[in-house]
């Protein structure tokens, strides 16, 4: 892992959905979009050093382009890639639970 990278170039923005919202509970899973080219261990990484947790398991997940149309223009919405982050049990983000 190279030592120039900045923690919020790997780390884009919180994924809040139904879903994620429902691994915060018990499997104190958080999710977030991440940078293209990012590892599972530079966002285990980032995540440690951001909110000063531990963290205990990264899952990291390719999301794929989807077609999209608006009446005759037809094009594609860009795919992105996202990171589960699973905390040591007995830790939690205080971010996720302002919304």
């Amino acid at each position: 892992m190279s030592a120039n990278i900045n923690h919020f170039e790997i780390l884009r923005q919180p994924v809040i959905t139904e879903k994620s919202y429902a691994g915060t509970g018990a499997a104190n899973q958080y999710t977030f979009r991440v940078a293209r080219t990012a590892t599972k261990t530079q966002v285990k990484a980032a995540v440690e050093a951001i909110f000063e947790v531990n963290v205990e398991k990264v899952q990291v997940i390719n999301m794929p382009t989807k077609p999209k149309r608006r009446g005759a223009q037809v094009g594609t919405r860009s795919g992105y890639r996202k990171a589960v982050v699973r905390l040591v049990e007995g830790q939690t983000l205080e971010m996720a639970e302002e919304v």
